[in-house]
């Protein structure tokens, strides 16, 4: 899986569980959208700050990110999709491979 191996599946439904595998094995869509991202956040228990305008800070296992919600499109960028990983493996609900 890409180098990343999964540790907090459960609670995730199908479509929660396949969005996180994407992401890890760098297979998401982006245009599978923000949405998507975010439902998995919730599903993962993390929390939210709106900062009024299209960033929004995650707070989840002691760690935070801060996003560009797309608002426009709903399309995700790349460089985004990786912080998103990024932000699972630092929060602990992927860690990389050996």
């Amino acid at each position: 899986m890409d180098g990343c191996t999964m540790n907090e599946e459960e609670g995730l439904d199908p479509a929660q569980r396949r969005t996180l595998y994407e992401i890890l094995e760098n297979s998401f869509r982006a245009k599978s959208g923000w949405d998507k991202v975010e439902g998995l956040f919730r599903a993962l228990g993390a929390g939210f700050a709106d900062n009024g305008d299209s960033r929004i800070q995650v707070f989840l296992n002691d760690v935070v990110a801060v996003f560009h919600r797309p608002y426009t499109q709903k399309e995700i960028h790349k460089g985004a999709l990786m912080s998103v990983k990024r932000f699972l493996i630092q929060a602990g609900v992927a860690k990389p491979g050996e």
